[in-house]
Order: structure tokens, then C-alpha cells, then sequence
């Protein structure tokens, strides 16, 4: 995720970084104008249609078409900022309850218990770690704290597996009496948030924009932007060419935009900071157990 200062506004005019659409855009760029100058030289200099009413009217439809691909814009931008910050609530969650299960178990775990302790320092980070490879669709065992519990096995859900010795050692020391029955209540809802948490970003991961919507919104983009040159050329002339690649790069660019926070787990620039996350969820806990 990008560090920056949302106050120095001016600067990000002359920034170029790595999300930046202008980098993804630029042979774009380059095809359209040419299109442009090629559409304009015929229509002003071959053929000779400033003349034509009909084609000066052309533009007609192009102010029609213009509020309505804006309205599927600001939709389709929307609808990706709610997946992101939606992730990012979840995210905010699991360190609230990784925290959480830390402080309740440093209270009610006795002070000789060094190996649960020692137990749930290293799982309660190792779910954050595992969650955000899975996400992913990675396994990278350098980052998990494999000194505590049974083995993982990397062909299952890792996150399953980590949130299921938690429980199971929980239950353990509820049955050997280190735990009372009023105390392993109020560890429930910790200990189930760690699977909810988990299908719900699934749920953001695996459930992206319809289809045929986003298609669709890439053809009407395509098209709207092909034509402009054929009216507008009679009112602005060869400034058409510049005119065409501005436009089009506004559009284009939400589209790219939205498509990148759509899926806010990745390795994006403008995806979550879950790496910086799960070390803090480790950094918490390891201070507070």
C-alpha cells in the first residue's frame, strides 16, 4: 500500500509510481492519437465533410452517452472502494480480536502455564500470517512459527488447520481445568471470529464484478471514445488528437483503478498493507502474552 501525505496535493501532479495509469495507458496513448490524426485528416483534408451537416450533428449523441457512462463509472468505481474498505474492516477486526484473545488469555492462563503460553504467542500471529498467504493462494512456512503445534499440511486450508489447534488446545485446558466454563465462553467470540473473518474475505476474493458488466463497460469506453473524433473534429480541428487521449485516459483509468482495489489482498500498490498488519498482530500479541 502507498505511504503519502494527502495534504500536498500539488505534488502528485508531477508523481510517476507504480499504480500510476499513465504507465499502463501510454501505447494506448500513442494508438489513439494516431487513430485521431488519421480520422481527422480524412474528414478535413480528403474528404472534405465539414460541409455535411449530419456529421457536424454526430456530437449529439455523444452528449446523450455521456452522463450515462459516467453513471456506470462512479457505479463501478464504488462498488470496488466498498470491496476494499470492506477488507479492510476485516482486517481491522482480526487485529481487535487477535488482540483481544491475547488479553484474555494473559489473564486467565496461569502464570506457571509457560507452554500455553508460548502456544498461543506463536498460533495467534501464525493465523494472521496464514490467512493473508491464503488469500494469496500462497504458503510460505518462513513466516509462520512452526516451533508450536501439530504440522501443517499446505495441500488443506492452513487457516482452518491454525483456528482448529487453537480451539482444540483451548479445549484441552478446559478440560484440565485451567480454564473454567464461564472463561471458555468468553473466549468464544474470538475464537469464532477468526473463521468468519476469513470467509468473508474469501467471499471479496473470490466474488469479483459480474462478467458481462465489466465487459461491457470496457466496450461502451472503446466505442464512445473511437467516435468522438468523427464530430467533434469540425469544431476543434487537429486539437481533436490531444482531446481524444485525455479523455480517454480519464475513463480508462477509473476502470483500471476500480480493477485493481476490487481485490485488495494482492500485491498491488494500492492494495491492503496486510503484511504490515499480521507483523503487528505478531508484535502485539508477543508483548501482551
Amino acid at each position: 500500500m502507498i505511504d503519502y501525505n494527502p495534504k500536498a496535493w500539488f505534488t502528485f501532479i508531477f508523481r510517476i509510481h507504480k499504480a500510476d495509469t499513465v504507465r499502463k495507458l501510454f501505447p494506448m496513448f500513442i494508438a489513439i492519437g494516431c487513430y485521431s490524426a488519421v480520422v481527422a485528416l480524412l474528414e478535413l483534408k480528403v474528404l472534405h465533410l465539414s460541409d455535411v451537416a449530419e456529421w457536424k450533428n454526430i456530437v449529439f449523441v455523444h452528449s446523450v452517452l455521456g452522463f450515462v457512462i459516467s453513471l456506470l463509472l462512479v457505479f463501478r468505481t464504488n462498488t470496488a472502494y466498498d470491496r476494499w474498505w470492506e477488507g479492510r474492516r476485516l482486517w481491522g477486526s482480526l487485529v481487535n480480536n487477535s488482540r483481544n484473545l491475547a488479553i484474555k488469555l494473559n489473564a486467565m492462563l496461569p502464570a506457571s502455564n509457560t507452554a500455553s503460553r508460548d502456544f498461543f504467542r506463536a498460533m495467534i500471529p501464525n493465523y494472521a500470517f496464514a490467512l493473508k498467504n491464503h488469500l494469496r493462494t500462497k504458503y510460505i512456512p518462513e513466516e509462520l512459527d512452526l516451533s508450536q503445534g501439530a504440522p501443517l499440511d499446505d495441500k488443506k486450508h492452513v487457516p482452518n488447520q491454525i483456528a482448529g489447534q487453537i480451539m482444540a488446545h483451548v479445549n484441552d485446558l478446559y478440560r484440565k481445568q485451567q480454564l473454567s466454563g464461564e472463561q471458555l465462553i468468553l473466549l468464544k467470540d474470538e475464537l469464532q471470529s477468526f473463521a468468519d473473518v476469513c470467509g468473508a474475505c474469501e467471499r471479496i476474493r473470490n466474488t469479483p464484478i459480474p462478467f458481462s458488466y465489466s465487459v461491457f463497460i470496457k466496450k461502451f469506453i472503446f466505442f464512445y471514445v473511437m467516435t468522438l473524433p468523427f464530430g467533434y473534429v469540425f469544431t476543434v480541428g487537429f486539437l481533436i488528437i490531444p482531446i481524444v487521449v485525455f479523455i480517454f485516459y480519464v475513463l480508462a483509468s477509473l476502470e483500471l483503478i476500480a480493477e485493481e482495489i476490487e481485490d485488495p489482498f494482492g500485491f498491488d500498490a494500492n492494495d491492503l498493507p496486510t503484511d504490515t498488519i499480521s507483523a503487528n498482530i505478531r508484535k502485539h500479541v508477543a508483548e501482551i502474552l
